[in-house]
């Protein structure tokens, strides 16, 4: 997904928001100016931690976000589960729960409010525009024999095994694999946060082999190509994932939320509007 002027300038004021170092902030904005035509904005994430981790000798820390999030969304999860478990559509149910966890995405956003992300639980109903997609996606897995998540953020990834939970009783049968980053990135989920929150209980556990907070498949190592490439039914979460697949030929669903004006404007939606669409080839 190509990076117009708006989203540059976006990328730039959130590592100015990281720290005000002139020199890191030089190499940045050449990083940015010197981008190609198809560089996605996880690839550019990425360069920008290469930058940092040669200027200070480590990368941006994001870790105790990362438990905060983890933990907060794990003290609900019991009763979340209840409520899922007596709606229903458990797994419609499930997958909406699953995308309102995308809230918590510092990538996207300087500020993660933490009252903004409790009140999107007010409303978890199945909206009208989800419904052709999501028979669509069942129809799907009842057929697949195997299935890829691609995960995104802490805190959302408990979300996403409540629904990897509901997607396993309704298709017993199905292989589950999920993909988390391959090292620290912003506050993205990697093997250590899945394991943390149990993730690993419900899906085998692969990375994408790098710190990258997306889906970049000249970057991932073989056996994340080989999963990627040999699933019948994937799912990629989030504005990253979405970034750095998209019209790249690739059946795919997304499910995220619209955080910033690209997305917004792109699905003509206001902010914090759920998605979940089809990419057919």
């Amino acid at each position: 997904m190509r990076i117009i002027e708006s989203c540059a300038a976006c990328l730039y004021d959130k590592q100015k928001h990281i720290t005000d170092d002139e020199e890191y902030l030089a190499e940045v904005r050449r990083i940015i100016d010197e981008r190609r035509e198809n560089d996605a904005s996880p690839y550019l994430v990425h360069l920008f931690d290469l930058a940092y981790r040669k200027r200070f000798g480590v990368s941006a820390s994001y870790r105790e976000i990362k438990r905060k999030y983890n933990d907060l969304v794990l003290s609900m999860e019991d009763s979340i589960r209840k409520k899922i478990e007596k709606a229903d559509d458990p797994l419609s149910e499930s997958l909406v729960y699953a995308r309102i966890g995308n809230y918590i995405d510092f990538g996207a956003m300087n500020y993660v409010d933490d009252e903004t992300f409790l009140s999107l639980f007010d409303n978890v109903a199945v909206h009208q525009r989800d419904k052709e997609t999501m028979e669509s996606f069942v129809r799907q897995c009842a057929e697949a024999r195997s299935f890829l998540l691609l995960t995104d953020n802490c805190g959302e990834i408990v979300l996403d095994k409540l629904f990897l939970e509901q997607l396993r009783k309704r298709f017993p049968k199905l292989k589950i694999t999920v993909m988390v980053r391959g090292r620290e990135v912003i506050n993205d989920a990697t093997i250590e946060d899945a394991e943390y929150v149990g993730l690993d209980k419900v899906a085998e556990i692969v990375t994408n082999g790098d710190a990258v907070a997306g889906t970049i498949y000249e970057m991932l190592p073989k056996e994340a190509k080989e999963v990627l490439d040999s699933a019948d039914v994937i799912l990629a979460k989030g504005q990253g994932n979405y970034e750095s697949l998209c019209r790249q030929g690739r059946h795919i669903f997304y499910s995220f939320l619209c955080k910033c004006e690209l997305f917004m404007a792109r699905f003509n939606v206001p902010q914090f509007t759920g998605i979940f669409v089809e990419e057919n080839h």
